[in-house]
């Protein structure tokens, strides 16, 4: 589109308000488009967040945000720029250190046990942001496989945003973020950069192989719904949602989880009164019967 004149950019500089009207027309949008729901609570940081997208297009109020992000143009340009704005992407290596230790300890004898040599594991990272827990998965995994050369492995990761999937893709780190990594599995699977990136890793390829990445709203798992998996992992996203979403979107992981797989939420996301037939084998952890 194009460029504001300077007059704009001075005017986006001196940090515009959004009104009551604006944060309603946006929230609502966010919440029936994405799940995300956005009270009024979350009005401020919706501010901050889109603030600086206003700067860059040299817009001077997020009225004039509004109109464009709404208008044809907007919809076909600017949505994604937005929801990677808005959404939260939040994770480290190792979180909730409990749900990778049954997946070794209990889940993964289990697949060997059954037999039928020669089965790839299909695990899904859903709303896997910058890429930690589906290297974590792909670690884990490796390291037992490795043990048991006649099974595989393949990881799907989605995302909304773009932004953090192509982070997630490069599979780059700075040292601040591998402390959860245990020392033998960092000498195995990250190698470290030279010069300038010597305080940053990469995944070497091996594991990098293993994981393939997809944009998805999660509210539209008709995308992949020739697809089934043993393992679906989506912590601490669906805290984000309104409950009728929530229901909604567990209703979608039970259907695409092969009977006997698990479904790993994030240890603040209880499921108090849903009537879906998922049995809790641990906290958090749940498994269709």
């Amino acid at each position: 589109m194009e460029k504001r004149s300077e007059k704009s950019v001075s005017a986006a500089l001196f940090a515009p308000k959004m009104s009551h009207d604006d944060f309603i027309r946006m929230s609502s949008y966010v919440s029936e488009t994405f799940g995300i729901k956005l009270p009024e609570a979350k009005k401020l940081m919706l501010e901050g967040r889109l603030r600086r997208r206003l700067i860059q297009l040299q817009m001077p109020s997020f009225k004039e945000y509004c109109e464009y992000l709404f208008s044809p143009e907007g919809q076909l340009n600017e949505v994604q720029p937005m929801i990677d704005l808005v959404s939260t992407n939040k994770t480290d290596f190792f979180r909730e250190a409990d749900h990778f230790n049954y997946l070794a300890n209990k889940v993964l004898p289990e697949f060997v046990s059954t037999g039928n040599s020669g089965r790839t594991l299909s695990v899904w990272s859903a709303g896997c942001s910058t890429g930690e827990e589906c290297y974590t998965l792909a670690m884990i995994l490796s390291e037992f496989f490795s043990e048991h050369r006649s099974f595989d492995f393949t990881i799907l990761a989605t995302d909304i945003s773009m932004r953090v999937l192509q982070a997630a893709h490069l599979a780059i780190y700075p040292d601040s973020k591998i402390a959860p990594i245990p020392l033998d599995l960092r000498r195995k699977y990250l190698l470290r950069g030279k010069g300038a990136e010597a305080s940053r890793v990469r995944f070497v390829p091996e594991i990098r192989r293993k994981v393939k990445f997809e944009r998805l709203n999660l509210l539209e798992l008709g995308e992949i719904s020739q697809r089934s998996f043993q393992i679906i992992f989506c912590r601490n996203v669906i805290i984000y949602f309104d409950r009728p979403t929530q229901e909604r979107l567990i209703g979608g992981f039970y259907e695409r989880l092969k009977p006997g797989g698990y479904l790993f939420l994030g240890h603040s996301e209880a499921l108090p009164g849903l009537k879906i037939p998922l049995q809790t084998v641990a906290p958090m952890i749940y498994r269709k019967v």
